[in-house]
């Protein structure tokens, strides 16, 4: 097994990756850092994002506007000190994409425009038309590439952290060309493997986005924080999943059920958090556009279709040069995936899967509570995004805490004591075993592909936009169930090169310990809030559970859950209202 010395090891070269790689080299020239991604970084989930990225940049906005929409879409799970760090940094981040480059859409006067977003009272959402992940991704990759010190390694599939004396000392890799292990040693390593969304049957993320950071972490004894928080985009293509960015709405399209009605106008959803009535409407907190569209199916008044039930969403009255100009890719989209052109019809749309606001467990300096070890990216939770993240702060949030987490993986790597090379070693030879397992098991009847479909099915069900406490254990028990069958899997290809069937067998081994920590922590909390809503507890509890969840695995049984309060600043809880005003 080889030994790759490195000073800085980041796992995943998406949008948070590359920052924090570029803010290793800029801080630390002489330091060298390992950029491992299992997909070429241009193939990084942040590609995909569509709408924008939100920064206080224009006069009316403010930063305590910014700061009392993020704590009150989040439902005031968010820690308010690191919502305040992030506020204050998002527009010095996104002007320094500026200056590397990012082409940013313009007004007429050459200023950066900006578009209204879901949740946020303010125009706040800096965009590249509809495809600011594309040109976000491709500005970071670009300036990284004028970085010596950052040696990229392309197709390694990173499958467990080496920790030695309590302490992160690396990860090992897969090479996925030859199949060779390989032993990452680092003084610090940073997770920035992305989200969890394939755990469940329709989503947003690429095929790629399979909790592998997250178990990883999970297995190494950091808790995973705030799991049973799923986001759903109201907005999916139904059939692919493939996300219409909320700037649909934010430019003035409007969601239409099966008789043509704007329906949002009806939705108040009642106390504790009202929803100002007419006011909202499509560009309302993403958990209450889907649990809409939940009630809008349960009094029969959705679409039925060819994908299952839809409503409509209706930007014909935008007109064409406005689609192209402002919504190219999603005109795009919508003719080749199904067949209707947003100039001239209606699209069907529904609810999916699109973020997770929960992730490995970090501070506000995105270090774990493992010594070496940090995270950043939808991977990691620090918590900004609370009980639902507003749209586009995630964009900003991966460069914020990218350049965070590289600045201080930095000093961690300048002061950590030398290692222990034997043990370093020895944590190796059992990440490699554990790789090999999988080659020298023999047929225990369980097929990976069944596996990954009840996984699905069981988390849609128990872990939806609705819960209830009989679905939900349920699905506890199914997912340990299946933990115990994903033992008896055996590999049909024996190859090294390119062995994909080992390579999707290991990540659905992570999804299902990713959907372990979000099940029972979804369970635990007896209280609705922001995503996780409950059909039987069905108020906000702040007396009980204005705290963090903590999950800790424990091997193959249900996992250790603990708690951690919400850090408040000066925003005390208040009803939930449109526009982030506690009162």
């Amino acid at each position: 097994m080889e030994t790759i010395k490195t000073d800085v090891a980041i796992i995943g070269a998406g949008g948070a990756g590359l920052r924090a790689a570029i803010a290793v080299a800029e801080s630390a020239p002489d330091l060298k850092v390992a950029l491992i991604s299992k997909v070429y970084p241009m193939r990084s989930h942040t590609v995909a994002a569509e709408g924008g990225a939100a920064g206080v940049i224009k006069q009316g906005d403010s930063l305590e506007d910014h700061f009392n929409d993020t704590v009150a879409g989040g439902d005031w799970l968010c820690d308010q000190d690191a919502v305040d760090l992030f506020i204050r940094q998002a527009p010095v981040e996104l002007t320094q994409l500026e200056h590397w480059g990012c082409p940013w859409s313009r007004e007429k006067n050459g200023h950066v425009a900006v578009r209204p977003f879901g949740g946020m009272k303010n125009e706040r959402t800096w965009f590249a038309a509809d495809k600011s992940g594309f040109h976000i991704l491709h500005t970071l990759f670009q300036t990284s590439l004028k970085y010596p010190s950052i040696e990229r390694y392309d197709e390694f599939y990173c499958t467990d952290l080496i920790v030695a004396d309590g302490v992160c000392q690396g990860v090992s890799a897969i090479e996925m060309r030859t199949g060779l292990m390989q032993l990452f040693q680092a003084r610090s390593v940073i997770i920035a493997a992305g989200g969890a969304g394939w755990m469940f049957p329709f989503t947003t993320n690429g095929a790629i986005k399979t909790a592998d950071g997250m178990a990883m972490a999970y297995r190494a004894g950091v808790p995973l924080k705030d799991m049973e928080f799923v986001q759903y985009h109201p907005t999916g293509l139904p059939g692919t999943g493939i996300l219409l960015t909320e700037g649909c709405r934010g430019e003035g399209g409007i969601l239409v059920n099966k008789d043509g009605y704007r329906y949002l106008q009806d939705y108040d959803l009642g106390p504790p958090d009202p929803w100002p009535r007419n006011k909202a409407m499509e560009l309302g907190p993403r958990d209450r556009l889907s649990q809409a569209f939940w009630h809008e199916q349960k009094k029969g008044r959705t679409v039925g279709s060819r994908w299952g039930d839809v409503v409509y969403l209706d930007m014909r009255h935008l007109g064409e040069k406005k689609i192209n100009e402002k919504l190219p890719l999603v005109r795009d989209l919508a003719a080749s995936y199904v067949g209707a052109d947003p100039v001239h019809e209606l699209v069907p749309v529904r609810p999916v899967v699109h973020y997770m606001m929960g992730g490995i467990h970090t501070n506000i300096d995105a270090a774990t509570p493992m010594p070496g070890l940090y995270a950043a990216g939808e991977c990691a939770c620090v918590s900004i995004n609370g009980a639902n993240r507003l749209g586009s702060n995630s964009l900003t949030e991966l460069l914020v805490f990218g350049k965070r987490a590289g600045e201080h993986a930095v000093e961690h790597a300048r002061s950590a004591a030398q290692p222990s090379e034997s043990e370093i070693r020895q944590k190796g030879e059992e990440a490699r075993k554990r790789v090999t397992d999988l080659f020298l098991r023999e047929d225990g009847g369980e097929n990976i592909t069944t596996i990954r479909k009840e996984m699905n099915e069981t988390m849609e069900s128990g872990a939806g936009i609705y819960r209830a406490e009989d679905s939900m254990r349920e699905t506890c028990d199914k997912v340990l169930e299946l933990r115990e069958r994903f033992s008896r899997v055996h590999l049909e290809d024996k190859s090294n090169v390119f062995n994909t069937n080992m390579l999707y067998t290991m990540e659905v081994g992570s999804m299902l310990e990713a959907a372990h920590a979000v099940a029972f922590s979804a369970i635990n909390r007896k209280e609705s809030r922001g995503s996780h809503q409950r059909l039987d507890y069905t108020a906000r509890d702040d007396g009980s559970f204005l705290k963090h969840s903590l999950a800790y695995y424990q091997g193959e049984v249900e996992p250790r859950m603990d708690y951690l309060d919400v850090v408040i600043t000066r925003s005390q809880p208040g009803q939930r209202v449109y526009g982030g005003s506690a009162k």
